[in-house]
């Protein structure tokens, strides 16, 4: 794979996954291909950055006991 996407990955699971003739895959974008492949869109993945960012911001502390 060099760049972006995936285009033989892609392009099998369009043709031999779901049985969509050339003219039919080309005519998608890649929006609704990866709806017709059952991707859903949500958030990005955590990154290392992030859980520092996060563990920074809530840092975890022992539970104060009274008594």
């Amino acid at each position: 794979m060099t760049g972006g996407l995936d285009w033989p990955g892609l392009m099998r699971a369009g043709m031999r996954g779901l049985g969509l003739r050339p003219d039919q895959f080309w005519a998608l974008t890649p929006a609704e291909l990866a709806l017709m492949l059952g991707v859903e869109a949500g958030p990005p993945a955590m990154t290392r950055n992030r859980l520092a960012e996060l563990a920074a911001r809530y840092p975890d502390r022992p539970t104060e006991t009274s008594g």
